[in-house]
């Protein structure tokens, strides 16, 4: 009979010592879960805030454009919606075929422009879905080793 309570005592603190690493493990992969959780927040809002500043130029330079063009939105002066640089810029080209020159420039550096926001919002596609997958990959050993636990 004490050999019997022996027994049970060693099978309920080998258990304990199970139950304690998988709750180490689980930890352990919350842990890891919210490290990634971090880094996809982080590398989404840099991101965000790379496209923002990349629509910004783009509707800087469609206005610049318009405004090379002749033509002024709203009703309002080149002055009032043009910034000081751009506007000592515009007002150094003296002929047309400066005008022209200049216009492609702006152009090219549109379309580059367009290109580096179609690839950034491509790495960006590729960053969550590899941070998803790690996030998901995290939670799905978790899982397991809870239920193993459990099991």
């Amino acid at each position: 009979m004490t050999h019997d309570v022996t027994q049970w005592l060693d099978e309920i603190k080998t258990l304990r010592q199970q139950m304690t690493e998988a709750q180490q493990e689980r930890d352990r992969a919350f842990a890891s879960a919210s490290n990634w959780q971090r880094l996809y927040e982080t590398e989404a809002q840099q991101r965000r805030t790379e496209a923002n500043l990349a629509q910004q130029m783009i509707a800087a330079l469609k206005l610049e454009i318009q405004q090379l063009q002749g033509g002024v939105g709203s009703g309002e002066s080149v002055e009032t919606t043009l910034p000081t640089a751009m506007r000592a810029e515009v007002e150094k080209l003296q002929t047309s075929e400066e005008l022209r020159q200049k216009l492609i420039e702006v152009l090219a550096e549109r379309d580059r422009l367009i290109q580096a926001l179609k690839a950034e919002q491509s790495n960006h596609a590729q960053t969550r879905k590899g941070l998803t997958t790690a996030l998901g990959d995290a939670i799905d050993m978790l899982s397991k080793k809870e239920e193993q636990g459990k099991g």
